[in-house]
């Protein structure tokens, strides 16, 4: 117990001594080191020379772990981009096909383009002049009438999709009631299920689609085109694409309604009904003739 409290007594001191010494020098270093004087100057330089080199072996380890560190601080890099890369390659990919199909689609359309399948089917075009600025009213009025042949219910469209119908003709202006105007009605189909519905508009930007007869068959994204019935739109205009708003069927349309700055009205002319079958023969009917048969001469 005694030897142990003689050490603590013996190596504290010189623990206190060995600190005040390295204190004592690295206050002498500093302030020979910021002395400008060309001596002490010298004396720097020298100590330099002498000292710092033989040092070098001891730096070695603590450059090769910075290279090594940057190393791996550089394939990390490396392995980030190359994954980047990867899956710009796979969108790439992704998009070559889909170039593929539209430039395949492209030319169908182009082949389609060069035949007219009605060729009564023209168009007058006119430039939008004003809408309603009603809520309750959704038209708007064009500067062409009935000068230029325009007729009350015929089609109108912009470059996109069908806009709406005409409903009322003036002599240098005509009306286009739009097909989200809560009274207008138009019969439309559903591709590629086939199915015919009514499109109603209600005021609001996407009008719903009623009486589907099997909604379950109809997806969202699904084309939608004017089915001709009744006549009031010729068939196979664009309409727009399906949507679900709230659990029901409604449609993005087409057209570009907030700029509506040109309207082309489709000039559609009602069909020749056939009254008559003309010199073909039908073929007798089996009633008729076995009546005939059995009739007595005379």
């Amino acid at each position: 117990m005694a030897r142990d409290r003689d050490d603590e007594d013996y190596f504290g001191p010189l623990r206190r001594i060995f600190i005040a010494i390295i204190a004592m020098v690295l206050a002498v270093t500093v302030i020979v080191w910021r002395i400008d004087s060309p001596r002490v100057e010298r004396l720097r330089i020298a100590f330099i020379d002498r000292f710092v080199p033989s040092f070098d072996w001891a730096m070695v380890p603590v450059t090769k772990t910075l290279n090594m560190v940057e190393g791996f601080q550089s394939y990390a890099r490396i392995y980030e981009q190359n994954q980047d890369l990867r899956r710009e390659l796979q969108q790439m990919k992704a998009w070559k096909e889909a170039a593929v199909q539209l430039e395949q689609e492209n030319a169908k359309l182009l082949a389609q383009n060069q035949v007219r399948l009605d060729p009564k089917l023209t168009t007058v075009s006119g430039v939008v002049l004003a809408d309603s600025g009603s809520p309750f009213r959704q038209s708007v009025l064009l500067n062409v009438g009935s000068r230029d042949g325009i007729v009350d219910g015929w089609a109108t469209m912009d470059g996109l999709g069908l806009v709406g119908r005409i409903s009322g003709v003036g002599k240098t202006t005509s009306r286009v009631v739009l097909l989200t105007d809560s009274s207008s009605r138009i019969p439309v189909t559903l591709q590629p299920s086939g199915q015919k519905a009514i499109l109603s508009g209600d005021n609001s930007a996407f009008p719903p689609i009623d009486f589907v007869e099997h909604p379950e068959q109809v997806r969202p994204g699904d084309r939608v085109v004017s089915s001709g019935d009744g006549g009031v739109f010729p068939s196979g205009l664009l309409v727009g694409q399906v949507m679900e708003s709230n659990g029901r069927l409604r449609v993005r349309l087409s057209a570009d309604y907030e700029r509506l700055d040109f309207l082309r009205v489709l000039r559609s002319h009602p069909h020749e009904l056939l009254l008559d079958v003309g010199p073909l023969i039908p073929p007798p009917d089996t009633a008729d003739t076995v009546a005939t048969a059995e009739k007595p001469d005379g």
